[in-house]
């Protein structure tokens, strides 16, 4: 499955718009059709973080192949359902590593599901990736990189 952006290239680095020192905005992603799939869940990842691999993003229950720019950060947009990044927060939290930190690598993993998953709040990604163990048909990924000036 190929994800892309309109927002930033796959291996690119990703716009100041779309981090903390910018408007701390979701960029737009939009990624193939699988037929089968009946939605689709994003997790956003950091691997690079001082602690251990960092939560940016995850939401589920997409119908579409694709997302807007700035998507809402709260519990449910649109029958979508957002979790709770590694920030302690609702929604998409941009790039922020440390400013003495060489370039982090952040990993847009997109997954279509054969089925819908659970409406549940505060779904963290460790919580989402168990929902849809046994139910991941394809996978995709774009990922961009930032680093603080």
């Amino acid at each position: 499955m190929n994800v892309k952006s309109s927002s930033f290239k796959n291996e690119d680095f990703i716009p100041k718009e779309y981090t903390c020192d910018g408007s701390d905005i979701s960029p737009d992603l939009e990624w193939d059709m699988v037929p089968s799939a009946k939605s689709y869940a994003i997790i956003v990842e950091d691997p690079d973080a001082p602690a251990g691999t960092f939560i940016h993003w995850v939401i589920y229950n997409i119908k579409d192949n694709k997302l807007p720019k700035n998507v809402p950060k709260v519990n449910n947009v649109s029958s979508m359902i957002q979790g709770v990044n590694d920030f302690g927060k609702v929604g998409y939290g941009g790039p922020c590593p440390p400013k003495s930190h060489p370039p982090h690598r952040y990993y847009f993993n997109v997954y279509a599901l054969d089925v819908e998953l659970p409406e549940k709040s505060g779904v963290t990604a460790d919580e989402l990736k168990r929902m849809m163990e046994g139910h991941i048909i394809d996978k995709g990924v774009i990922m961009g990189k930032y680093k603080r000036r």
